[in-house]
Order: structure tokens, then sequence, then C-alpha cells
């Protein structure tokens, strides 16, 4: 085992350690963000067993999903966890577990025709910040409703937090966790380094980590 692989499992412990102060359990997937980060830092996460990895970037995704099945180092599931181009789903369709923000039906409609039955979460913007990608809360029933009618499989919901630290996040966290329960769904992604803990607190079933894991992100 390298030094790098066993700081990853020793602060992973320190996230499971915070889920589990916040009222979850091992149950609580975490997902590792290893975007703007070189492949064998990816590698060295699979070896930590982190084996859920989500990328912001089309490219980037492609290129380091391949390159670990090449070498066959380990079981990744990517997840594409940042704004989708609809002429990028051809690079991520065969490469991604999880699309986890769907957040307009045309996007879904690429989706469908690219990779059929694909697994998809529907984002929605809880903050109501308008930089923030993510369907209205009140058209979520419609987003989630046309993705099962093109044949996808909606497996959870996801939002992103408040921008500022000085906003309690706990509100946009629970509107997600109700609008998951309302339609029945099973995951709900939501909560990152910096407010995991009140993500978990309001029921999130997968935060998305990076910096916790993996220290500062290299400039691009």
């Amino acid at each position: 085992m390298t030094d790098r692989v066993a700081d990853i499992r020793a602060r992973l412990e320190l996230v499971r350690e915070r889920i589990r102060a916040a009222g979850g359990d091992d149950t609580v997937e975490v997902l590792a963000v290893t975007k703007v980060h070189a492949v064998d830092l990816a590698r060295d996460a699979v070896a930590a067993g982190l084996t859920l990895l989500g990328e912001n970037y089309a490219a980037e995704l492609a290129d380091k999903a391949d390159r670990l099945a090449t070498e066959g180092a380990g079981t990744a599931e990517w997840h594409m966890i940042g704004p989708i181009q609809r002429n990028k789903v051809k690079l991520l369709a065969g490469r991604v577990a999880v699309y986890q923000t769907v957040d307009r039906v045309e996007l879904a409609e690429t989706i469908a025709r690219r990779h059929p039955g694909a697994v998809v979460f529907c984002q929605v913007n809880t903050t109501g910040e308008a930089a923030k990608s993510g369907v209205a809360p009140h058209d979520t029933a419609r987003l989630v409703e046309r993705c099962g009618e093109l044949g996808l499989t909606v497996d959870g919901l996801m939002t992103l937090g408040p921008t500022s630290a000085e906003i309690d996040p706990r509100p946009a966290f629970a509107e997600l966790r109700a609008l998951v329960d309302r339609h029945g769904l099973a995951r709900c992604s939501m909560g990152m380094s910096r407010d995991l803990d009140a993500a978990v607190a309001e029921g999130s079933t997968m935060v998305r980590v990076g910096t916790d894991l993996f220290g500062p992100r290299p400039d691009r």
C-alpha cells in the first residue's frame, strides 16, 4: 500500500465519522470527486476502497474511465456530476453508470437516444440561485415522469447547497429529501465536503466529497 492510498483511507474514515456524527450510517454512499486531479489519484482512490467516482467534465471522465479500465485497476463506477452538454452524451455513453445532473427534458431525450435505459438522477435547484443548474422544485414531477417515459431509470435526485457559507443549507437539503420521498426514489445525492453534515442530517444517501478526501484541487 502506498502512502497516498493509506492517507486516502484515513481521510475516508474521518468522512465516515462525520456522517455517523450527523446521524447517518455506513449505508450513506461516499462519491469521490476526482475532477482536475490526475488519473493516478483516481487509481489510488479505488485502491483505498472508493469505488464511486465523480467527474464534472465529460472528456476528463472518459479519459480516466478508459485508462483505469485498460489497466484493470479495480472496479470503478463513474458518475457524471457536472453540467452536461447534449453533444457530450455520445462521449459519456458506455462509460457513465449514473448521470446525476439531468436538469431538462431535452438532455433526457439525448441520453435516452445515446444510452438507452441509463440510470439518471434529476438535478433540482433547491436554493433558487440563478447561477445553479437544476429544475425548479415545482417542475420536478414533470421531469421525473418524462425521464421514465423515455425509458430512463430515475434512481434519485441531486442538489447543490447554497454557495454562501453564511446561508443555512438545511432548508435546501430538506426540500430535496421531501421530493425524493414524494416520488418514491431510492437515492438522495446532496452534501459536499463543506456541508455534508447538514445534508446527512436531512436525509442524504450520497455525499460527493473531493477536498476532504484528496486535499485542495490543482489548478486546471
